[in-house]
Parts: structure tokens; sequence; C-alpha cells
């Protein structure tokens, strides 16, 4: 939703891990033991990844980073990067209470196959269980799992939540936007408007 909003490519650094795993690419059995057991990925492996995707020629215009930074260190090498590059960055929390989370991520379902993503509550497929694209039996993902879910949160407040002040502290922009009672449309609206508004303000700089 928000790449047909902004026009630029959405950068998932946990897509970017699973495909990794996948295509069993160099210590791929570690990232993948990491991030089955609701573990945050080392910071030196995921910096250089998102480094050699936002060196893609897509990603001159703008870029969605999604799922990164996660950590002190981490926000603090995007920094330099950006800064170094000239690129001025927006930042935008998702404010949601950790039980919604929860119950949203273990009703999550994904086709093996195309990798659409469903949600037994909020998005469900036609057929229970199977892909509207192409009928393939829908998985849980492995860190879709309740126990792996509460790890991940556990990881979150400890690394990632300071982050926030991190950027705070830093004078970078951050947009605070209440998504626990809104739809995905509804939530991209919001953030699309947001980040207008923004545009908006740098041009009258």
């Amino acid at each position: 939703m928000l790449q047909q909003c902004l026009g630029v490519p959405h950068i998932s650094t946990g897509d970017m891990l699973r495909e990794r795993i996948r295509k069993g690419a160099e210590a791929g059995s570690d990232v993948a033991a990491t991030m089955h057991a609701g573990a945050l990925v080392s910071d030196a492996v995921v910096n250089k990844m998102v480094e050699e995707r936002l060196r893609q020629p897509d990603a001159a215009n703008g870029f969605i980073l999604d799922g990164y930074p996660r950590t002190i260190d981490q926000a603090e090498h995007l920094c330099r990067w950006f800064d170094q590059g000239g690129i001025h960055e927006v930042v935008i929390h998702l404010a949601v209470d950790y039980n919604v989370i929860i119950a949203r991520l273990t009703g999550r379902r994904q086709c093996p196959h195309c990798g659409t993503l469903y949600n037994i509550v909020s998005h469900p497929p036609k057929q229970d269980e199977l892909c509207d694209l192409d009928g393939h039996r829908l998985a849980i993902r492995d860190d879709d799992r309740e126990e792996v879910i509460r790890g991940r949160l556990d990881a979150y407040g400890r690394q990632t939540r300071p982050v926030l002040e991190f950027f705070r502290s830093a004078g970078r922009e951050v947009h605070e936007i209440e998504a626990e009672n809104h739809p995905p449309e509804k939530i991209a609206q919001k953030i699309c408007q947001t980040l207008e508004s923004h545009d908006r303000t740098e041009n009258r700089r």
C-alpha cells in the first residue's frame, strides 16, 4: 500500500533474510536458527545487507525501510550512512499494544508458493487454509508461533524501543501513528498523509 502511495521500493530486512535462507546463502543456517528462536540477527550481517540493497538503482529516489534499524548500533550506522549520502529520513512508529500484536501474528498465514499473507481473523482466505491465488495450503511461519513472538517482543523491548529515543534525542524526525484500532488501509492512508505534510514543509524551507 505504501509502495503505491509513494512510488518507491519496499525493503524488508525480514524478507531479505528469509530469501538468504531459501537460497542457502553463506551463514544462512545460523541466520535461520536465530530467526526461528525469535532473536535478532547480528548487526554486522544486517547492516551490510541493507547497504547493498540501498545501492541498487531502484532505491535512488527513495525507499521504505521495514524492520530496520532494530538496535542502537544499527540506527547509528544508518544515520552515518544517510548523513554521508545526504539522505533525510522520516521515522514512522506504529503504536500497537503487545497483546494485539500477538493475536495478529498468531493468526497470520502465508502461502508457501507465492508468499501471499492472510490472517484468519482480519483477512481470511476465501477457502479455509487455502491460498486464493494458487490453491496451495497455507502455512504458519516458524517466527509466527506464539512462543517465538513473545521472544521477539522481549527483544523489541530491550533493543528496539530505545532506537525511538535515539532518533528523538538525535533530532531526527519521528512520527507516532496509532495503529491498534484501524485496518491496514486506514493506517497506510495516515502514513501517506503524514509524509505528504512533511514534503510540503520541506518544500517551504
